[in-house]
């Protein structure tokens, strides 16, 4: 159970021709399903298993958040790509924010067909991030991160604070990942919107950097802020996945 509203996980079995490959998705970090919720309901429209867990620290309260170290949000990400792998075969990691720093981690060390992120995270932009460790002894929280859409009456179900302890944990998600990065051989769609108060630019340059043996292709997103899966874009962002998806799935399902 979750004590926030329509934060809930959502999960598809799939239909028709599409319920070979299976898309795993994942919501940034502070946030919830709700964030991506149609963007899964596209892909299931479509006949895809869609599987989009909520992540551990998440939903519930902030300071849950503050005590749940990385791993466990990777963790329930894998879990879940283990459960998807063995109904279809074939999976497509994705992710919006740090959720797409988990889609890669698991390209990384999983056989995935193909990565979607949108506006991925690896870099944080506060420079107030790098001392995290010491500061959450000092101070348990700061300003909420969430809600960053152009379009109005969007509401993503991000925590009202972000907990700086858990500000610690995404860096140390971030190292791994951008470590692991090179690992990566899944060709990878990237989503980026121009406008973005949440993710650093310098988080698509170490992507750029780090992709040395996957394909990458990048899709600017000119009406959207952060959370582009909920903004003017999101139709363009569900298209345009889908075909990806349709694109590195053909062929190799089992």
């Amino acid at each position: 159970m979750t004590s926030l509203p329509g934060a809930d996980a959502f999960h598809y079995a799939g239909h028709g021709p599409n319920a070979g490959v299976g898309v795993l998705l994942s919501h940034g970090f502070t946030g919830s399903p709700v964030s991506l919720a149609a963007w899964a309901r596209h892909l299931a429209d479509q006949g895809y298993a869609v599987s989009l867990p909520l992540l551990p620290g998440h939903g519930t309260t902030w300071q849950e958040l503050a005590r749940t170290p990385w791993q466990r949000w990777y963790g329930e990400y894998e879990q879940a790509y283990y459960s998807l792998r063995e109904r279809t075969g074939t999976v497509v990691s994705a992710g919006l924010s740090m959720g797409g720093a988990l889609a890669l981690r698991l390209a990384a060390k999983q056989p995935v067909a193909g990565v979607v992120v949108v506006n991925p995270g690896l870099t944080i932009g506060d420079p107030r991030a790098r001392y995290s460790g010491l500061l959450k002894y000092v101070l348990r929280s700061v300003p909420a991160i969430g809600n960053d859409i152009r379009l109005e009456g969007q509401d993503e179900g991000a925590y009202p604070r972000t907990p700086v302890a858990a500000v610690q944990q995404l860096g140390r998600l971030f190292r791994d990942t951008t470590a692991s990065l090179p690992e990566v051989t899944a060709p990878v769609l990237a989503f980026r919107s121009r406008v973005d108060a949440i993710v650093p630019e310098s988080s698509m340059d170490v992507l750029r950097a780090g992709l040395v043996n996957a394909d990458l292709e990048v899709v600017p997103l000119e009406n959207s802020y952060h959370v582009a899966t909920m903004d003017h874009d999101a139709p363009l962002i569900f298209e345009q996945s889908q075909s990806f998806i349709q694109r590195v799935s053909t062929g190799v399902r089992s």
